[in-house]
């Protein structure tokens, strides 16, 4: 690591560092008053660990520095004094590990979420005995060494053999830090083809070139709880990826279900999937695109049991809120014209900008839309893995809904 004795120091303009004191880990670029080196002649780059202070001096912590990125300081430690060393990651990744193993089944898990985990840009998912790591921060890259035989130290003293760690820093952020998109072995290289068992439902993982790290495991709980309202009806499952929440439709024993996605290729995962867990005579997948393909059953006189929905992100800044607002309604909208009277509706909204109030007012509107009213059965968000760390808001981004939808009477 750096020598931290020779660590820049980055001072707070007066009045800034809210975020930062509010308990957040985040300082911006118009935050700052300074940076200075601690000797004449002594530099720093980008990446580096740095000392911050306020702007009367008094300490702050230690973070990384990336000038590139408008997040221009990213915390890993509030202590002034911290010495950020093998030692320390260790002990970040051994709570973050630990904890996993008292709130969540650790077969296939996400080990380390970025800030939540206070290890800022880094992201470990568990795949049955394969990691998949994504660094999205420069200090962090240059850290994943370290990173790596810190996770390998863990896993064997809770006797768990690892196969391999597999990089999938291909991520858009990392331009925004200044970095390329990479992806590839971090250790020998290994069979990539994982199968995962996840609420007792097969899944064969795409940890190469599969969405995120190759499943998204933040839906974990949020699948089994749509299992009960499945059993013995006709379920439609809308952007369903591999086939996650419909194959939870089909193994809780639901007559039929339609899985619709408009990439061929997770449709075919999603085919596989349904094969190893038996159920192509009962699930099935369709390549549409969703906001074409509802309005078409629609006319048809289809209505079902259930319908999820489960789109992507349709907004990942503030600027785009409006129009997500406009996607987020018609799609609901849509939804719910499909349900059957007294059938239900599990929807959600994986955007952090998409605030539960916003997402919850914009459901409100679709259901009076559709001349319909909505019976809450429950509200959840991401599983425990992906934890939410308060005051530190973005990791708060996934809302989960279940509903019993009634026509107006």
């Amino acid at each position: 690591m750096d020598n931290q004795n020779n660590m820049a120091v980055v001072q707070l303009k007066k009045g800034e560092g809210r975020l930062l004191k509010s308990g957040g880990a985040w300082i911006f670029d118009n935050e700052i008053a300074s940076v200075s080196v601690p000797e004449s002649g002594s530099s720093f780059e980008n990446g580096d660990l740095v000392s911050v202070v306020d702007f009367d001096g008094y300490g702050l912590g230690v973070g990384f520095l990336n000038q590139h990125s408008k997040i221009r300081v990213r915390m890993l430690s509030r202590n002034p004094h911290a010495v950020i060393d093998e030692a320390f990651i260790y002990g970040r990744i051994r709570e973050a590990w630990d904890y996993r193993k008292k709130t969540v089944d650790t077969s296939c898990c996400r080990v380390i979420f970025g800030e939540a985990d206070f290890l800022p840009g880094l992201v470990v998912d568990k795949f049955s005995d394969v990691l998949v790591m994504q660094s999205l921060a420069l200090g962090m890259d240059r850290m994943k060494k370290m990173v790596c035989q810190c996770l390998w130290r863990v896993m064997e003293e809770d006797g768990i053999a690892i196969r391999g760690i597999y990089e999938r820093s291909d991520a858009k952020e990392r331009q925004k830090e200044g970095m390329e998109r990479v992806k590839g072995f971090l250790s020998e290289p290994f069979d990539t083809d994982v199968e995962i068992v996840e609420n007792g439902v097969r899944y064969q993982v795409d940890i190469v070139d599969g969405q995120k790290t190759g499943f998204f495991l933040d839906q974990k709980y949020n699948r089994l709880a749509i299992q009960r309202l499945c059993r013995n009806g006709e379920v439609l499952d809308c952007f369903t990826h591999t086939g996650s929440f419909a194959l939870n439709a089909g193994i809780a024993g639901a007559k039929q279900v339609l899985g619709v996605d408009a990439s061929q290729l997770a449709v075919d995962q999603a085919t596989v999937n349904a094969q190893l867990n038996q159920l192509s005579d009962r699930v099935s997948f369709q390549c549409a695109d969703v906001f074409d393909l509802l309005p078409k059953l629609e006319q048809e006189g289809r209505k079902f049991d259930v319908v999820i929905l489960d789109p992507p992100a349709f907004t990942k800044s503030r600027n785009s809120v409006k129009n997500a607002v406009k996607g987020y309604r018609e799609i609901n909208l849509r939804g719910l014209k499909l349900v059957k009277d007294g059938g239900f509706l599990a929807t959600c909204s994986c955007s952090h900008f998409m605030t539960p109030e916003l997402f919850t007012k914009t459901i409100g509107q679709a259901a009076r839309s559709a001349h319909k009213r909505l019976r809450q059965v429950e509200y959840r968000t991401q599983s425990p893995d992906h934890p939410i760390l308060w005051s530190a808001d973005e990791s708060y981004y996934l809302k989960f809904y279940i509903f019993q939808v009634v026509d107006e009477k």
